[in-house]
């Protein structure tokens, strides 16, 4: 009379395992079949080094189902099961020589680009970039911010995010998301604190990626703080970038506008429209007697502005909440103070001109 598997797994029962557990208690036995008075069956080893040491419990598996009745012969593998490998991530490499292009263009779902440039550091630019792009999203835009500031990227902080995007395929660059603002910086691909020592090309390279390889999805504007200067960047931008205009921050300080008028130039070098200036830091504001000191000065950038027949978009004091959110992450824009009212009237008037 033939053996069954359910004698076949009756007799494996009474293998029992060091914690007295059997092998099937286990569920070690895998491809269990009866093929006449032939027995074949597999037991799978949860690793490689438990498997080494089941020789003897593969001996008895094999001998108690060949004493059954009706079997003439058993055949009982011994293998290992590990865990399976994880698939390697996809490696996302940003920087390089740029690739060759046909011509400017604009990443799919873009509307407009908006750079938002000055002659030199340390007027603001990207303060005013971060609680631009958060004022233009509370007033119902689309909008995403690109960190161009390569050497000096400062969005992670001011937006309050500090995480690597995710690529799915190497290629692909999935953005973060902060205050609605659709973001992406070099400085969420790299370690903090470690400079980027990169050439020209590869600063090209980068910015093109941020560009052309981001998701950046359905936006109205796209805002790119640009580092300060006249370099490689605002160059490969302007040339390579299906540009709206431009934005140029500068103080009304006399040394700062010299700076300006450069950066002005270089935009009209390029063909790049001005769209207007912010003139940032125009005055303090002493928060006990009230009184207003016009540290650096007053009314050059709406003089340069009127000069170059481009509005004047706003003027902005130097301001201690501002400092204060922009360090905690929290740009003063997503509030509902004095500052927050400035940069909504900016943002509003952006839109009615029809420039976001």
């Amino acid at each position: 009379m033939a053996v069954t598997k359910e004698q076949v797994e009756a007799a494996l029962e009474r293998v029992t395992l060091p914690d007295g557990r059997s092998l099937m208690a286990h569920d070690m036995v895998r491809a269990l079949a009866v093929e006449g008075d032939v027995v074949r069956f597999v037991i799978e080893a949860p690793s490689a080094e438990v498997a080494q040491a089941m020789g003897p419990l593969r001996d008895a598996a094999e001998k108690v189902v060949a004493d059954l009745p009706g079997v003439a012969r058993a055949n009982v593998a011994l293998t290992a099961h590990g865990p399976a490998p994880k698939p390697a991530a996809p490696s996302l490499k940003i920087g390089g020589h740029p690739k060759p292009q046909a011509g400017p263009t604009k990443p799919s779902g873009v509307q407009r680009i908006l750079a938002i440039g000055s002659g030199k550091g340390g007027v603001g630019k990207s303060t005013v970039s971060s609680n631009l792009a958060v004022a233009l999203a509370r007033a119902g835009r689309k909008v995403g911010l690109l960190d161009a500031d390569i050497y000096g990227p400062s969005q992670p902080r001011m937006m309050g995010v500090n995480k690597r995007p995710a690529s799915p395929d190497g290629k692909t660059i999935i953005p973060l998301q902060a205050h609605g603002v659709t973001l992406m910086s070099i400085g969420f691909m790299m370690e903090e604190g470690k400079a980027v020592v990169w050439r020209g090309p590869m600063l090209m390279g980068a910015l093109q990626q941020m560009l052309g390889q981001v998701e950046w999805g359905e936006l109205d504007v796209l805002l790119v703080d640009l580092p300060p200067g006249t370099g490689d960047v605002q160059l490969t931008l302007c040339t390579k970038s299906e540009l709206t205009g431009a934005i140029v921050v500068s103080t009304p300080q006399d040394v700062a506008l010299l700076d300006a008028r450069k950066a002005l130039d270089m935009f009209a070098t390029l063909k790049t429209p001005v769209l207007g200036l912010i003139e940032n830091m125009s005055l303090f504001v002493c928060p006990d007697c009230g009184s207003e000191h016009q540290i650096f000065g007053h009314g050059g950038v709406a003089a340069e502005a009127e000069k170059m027949g481009v509005p004047l978009l706003g003027n902005l004091p130097i301001d201690l909440e501002t400092r204060l959110a922009g360090d905690s992450g929290t740009p003063v824009a997503a509030g509902d103070g004095p500052m927050a009212q400035a940069y909504a009237r900016i943002a509003e008037g952006l839109i009615k001109g029809g420039m976001a």
